[in-house]
């Protein structure tokens, strides 16, 4: 669902994200909405906490998805407004449905490439994004972007993964599947910024100043038991498994769900995993 003058997808360098979320990595996210939430609802509070979102501020929240961050910083800019944009159609639309269910009026979605998207000049108190900001093509032009939407002294706190042996959920996941190589840490993906270092380096240049990294970690949850976590974590893999054999894949999947049945514990399944939350202001 988009909105007159939505601009997803204008940026040639961030093409294949588009085509990625309003294609099967969008289906699966949409479907899986609220399972999302809660399985990184451990750091959720953590980040917005981080956000210090006061009544009357004007936030922007990246790559919104299914509007779970945007409507929890409009319940605390209660007298400003918020809007999340994403490129995934699919999301936005759920995030829409989600704002009239909760009769949440201060926040609007849109549609929109935030590295590129012409948004106002320094009308924005605070920009926020929890894990929607390690995919832009070119994350210095991105942030440089959105920080011309700050005001002088506003900020954005992001929640980024820290590096994959800090994860898990993900080398776990990766090995039953036999994939030998992890996401890089240097281009579009979950561990794009990972790194303190080059997380410093890409905020630096794009202007913003008082960069800071504070690492959280808390467990992510996948499901009530073992069925309901493996039905999830099964579709999650499913790019991966599809073109191979089905011998292969059942046996993928055996080894799959008894990795899920060995995590599962009093709180349901759940393995490890560990963020940074990072902070940064416009001078």
């Amino acid at each position: 669902m988009s909105t007159p003058g939505d601009d997803a997808g204008d940026d040639a360098g961030n093409h294949a994200q588009h085509e990625a979320w309003n294609g099967p990595t969008g289906t699966i996210w949409t479907t899986w909405a609220d399972r999302f939430d809660a399985g990184v609802a451990a750091h959720h509070t953590a980040f917005l906490d981080a956000a210090e979102i006061a009544p009357a501020e004007a936030v922007l929240d990246v790559g919104c998805g299914a509007g779970r961050t945007s409507l929890d910083a409009a319940r605390a800019a209660v007298d400003g407004p918020v809007t999340g944009v994403d490129i995934a159609a699919g999301l936005l639309a759920v995030a829409r449905r989600r704002a009239v269910e909760a009769g949440v009026r201060n926040v609007a979605f849109r549609e929109a490439d935030a590295q590129v998207h012409p948004f106002p000049p320094a009308e924005l108190d605070v920009v926020v994004s929890r894990h929607g900001s390690m995919f832009f093509a070119d994350p210095v032009a991105a942030f440089t972007n959105l920080a011309a939407g700050l005001r002088r002294g506003g900020r954005v706190v992001l929640l980024t993964w820290r590096g994959i042996e800090h994860q898990e959920w993900m080398r776990s996941f990766l090995s039953v599947a036999g994939v030998r190589n992890s996401p890089p840490t240097d281009a579009p993906g979950p561990l794009s910024l990972s790194e303190p270092a080059r997380i410093h380096r890409v905020l630096r240049a794009a202007g913003l100043a008082d960069v800071s990294v504070t690492a959280h970690r808390a467990p992510m949850y996948y499901g009530a038991d073992v069925d309901d976590a493996f039905g999830f974590v099964a579709d999650l893999q499913s790019g991966l498994l599809g073109d191979l054999r089905p011998e292969t894949r059942d046996r993928i999947l055996t080894a799959l769900r008894a990795d899920v049945a060995a995590h599962e514990g009093a709180d349901g399944v759940t393995y490890d995993s560990a963020t940074w939350i990072v902070r940064a202001r416009r001078p």
